[in-house]
């Protein structure tokens, strides 16, 4: 059992959080290590099970992934490599987030684990903050990451937010352990590697990691209030629907406080593109004047966030855009981070319906839903051939669903 501070507070967090099998994201790196290392020593019978996804952008990351294995090995630990092949173009950082995500969350589905723990730490929430303040996101974004969190059907916790990292080293230290450090942490083209360096100039200005962090708490605290208030206005104003669309009645959200309707069209953007974090600030300030400005009645679309949005009529809809979803996975896996599939079948592969997929279906209209969004539906394939897409072409045995349901959404709008 593991002692001391670090031992006690791990502790105290694991008893805040649901009982029943716990998965353990480990990268090799120092803090998830150590998180692995500790939670072996603090899970008291708990099941535990590792993994780690291989992204495959660095030369060493194969023989990192297998030290990760090595060490869950001598804990007792199983453990899993998951191996990211299907890299996209464009933002390969998000991307590479995305498919952790949802590697993990097909890999937790399959165990059936509904619980991963993550190593992050109280410096990475201070760091988290200050990027966030660079980047101009507003109140939501500063309150820093969450303790628990949803996300590609399973609950996400971080034991480790009270924690220093370097008081997490000072114990695989002791206990003759060594750690693998990643380069892009002291590469210069990267943001977070340039805070990092500044950090100890930050905190002889009284800005350090403790200071900030408990300043993400404070933020944190208010931001309960605002989310309270914003559940109330959705409970009126949004009308998400089970094909992964959503809604916004214009009248409503136009008589509303700007602040409020700024932050449901956030989360309405957030929900639909199944993303971690909403867009910035300034880009929502940009679409907020757009999606409630009457001088043109005509109806209107504009992209962000990986979402369509368009204005017409008397409610605005914010759809996910067809071209920005995932890439294929193996039918039974998650895909795209928000929906769930099944069931596992050879040579079954999910991805968008699209365009081509609505043109084998001329009767699409029916559904009652927007072209759109059924174009960003999961549509199930055999060697290219469509077999079956919810709503659109319904078919035993292929079914998908939405990890986070309509009423799951509305819910999550209140305080957390």
């Amino acid at each position: 059992m593991a002692a001391g501070t670090v031992g006690r507070r791990l502790a105290a967090a694991l008893a805040a959080i649901p009982g029943g099998p716990l998965g353990v994201a480990v990268s090799g790196g120092g803090d998830s290590l150590a998180l692995m290392v500790l939670l072996a020593e603090c899970a008291e019978g708990r099941p535990l099970r590792a993994v780690t996804v291989d992204h495959g952008l660095r030369p060493d990351s194969a023989a990192e992934a297998r030290q990760a294995a090595d060490a869950a090995a001598r804990l007792g630990i199983a453990h899993d490599i998951l191996p990211w092949t299907d890299r996209p173009s464009g933002n390969l950082q998000d991307a590479a987030r995305r498919a952790r995500r949802a590697l993990i969350g097909g890999w937790a589905a399959r165990h059936r684990i509904g619980l991963i723990a993550l190593g992050h730490t109280r410096d990475d929430q201070a760091e988290t903050f200050l990027l966030r303040l660079a980047r101009g996101s507003g109140l939501y974004g500063l309150t820093g990451m969450k303790p628990v969190q949803q996300a590609a059907g399973v609950t996400w916790v971080r034991p480790l937010l009270s924690l220093r990292r370097e008081a997490l080293r000072d114990e695989l230290r002791a206990r003759g352990l060594d750690w693998a450090e990643d380069p892009g942490n002291r590469d210069p083209r990267f943001d977070r590697a340039r805070l990092r360096a500044a950090m100890p100039e930050l905190d002889r200005l009284g800005l350090g990691v403790e200071r900030l962090a408990e300043t993400a708490a404070a933020l944190d605290r208010a931001a309960r209030v605002v989310r309270a208030a914003v559940a109330e206005l959705a409970r009126s104003a949004a009308e998400p629907s089970a094909a992964g669309y959503l809604r916004l009645d214009r009248a409503r959200l136009r008589a509303a406080e700007p602040e409020l309707r700024l932050r449901l069209l956030a989360e309405a953007l957030r929900w639909v593109s199944g993303a971690d974090y909403t867009p910035r600030l300034a880009q929502l300030q940009a679409l907020d004047a757009w999606a409630w400005d009457d001088a043109d009645a005509a109806p209107a679309r504009r992209t962000l966030h990986g979402c369509v949005v368009e204005r017409g009529g008397g409610s605005v809809t914010v759809l996910r855009e067809a071209e920005r979803t995932g890439p294929a996975v193996p039918a039974g896996q998650v895909w795209d981070g928000r929906w769930g599939t099944g069931p596992a079948e050879p040579g079954v592969t999910v991805a968008a319906l699209g365009e081509a997929g609505l043109a084998e279906l001329p009767d699409w209209r029916a559904t009652g839903h927007p072209r759109l969004a059924l174009a960003a539906l999961p549509a199930f394939r055999r060697r290219g051939a469509l077999i079956a897409a919810p709503f659109a072409l319904p078919r035993e045995p292929c079914h998908a669903w939405l990890l986070t349901e309509p009423g799951r959404f509305l819910a999550a709008l209140g305080p957390s």
